[in-house]
């Protein structure tokens, strides 16, 4: 699975999901791009959309895009690492076009 990774993402996320191509942003040049820029580009180029962004389903249309999203509870790390199985867990079992808010 392709993996994109909004601003908000913590970037040690990265190399516990394995078995998966993950890029942020940054690396793509796209850090500061709105939301809906964003996902109009990774929609069809990406399989999953992963951000902390609770907002986005309010403020974007997200109908008929292309991939996944993902969103994260927090952008801290240390919040995150004790919860890195159900991270990886929804990672795995996201379907293409789901929205899921993970809770932990």
């Amino acid at each position: 699975m392709t993996i994109l990774f909004d601003d908000g993402t913590p970037l040690p996320l990265r190399p516990c999901l394995t078995g998966h191509i993950v890029h942020p942003v940054q690396k793509l040049g796209w850090s500061g791009m709105t939301d809906g820029a964003v996902l109009s580009r990774a929609s069809g180029q990406y399989d999953l959309f992963v951000t902390t962004d609770r907002n986005l389903r309010h403020r974007q249309n997200l109908s008929g895009l292309a991939l996944a999203i993902l969103v994260l509870p927090t952008t801290s790390w240390p919040k995150l690492f004790p919860h890195i199985d159900k991270i990886r867990d929804a990672v795995n079992r996201i379907g293409k076009g789901d929205f899921h808010e993970l809770v932990l």
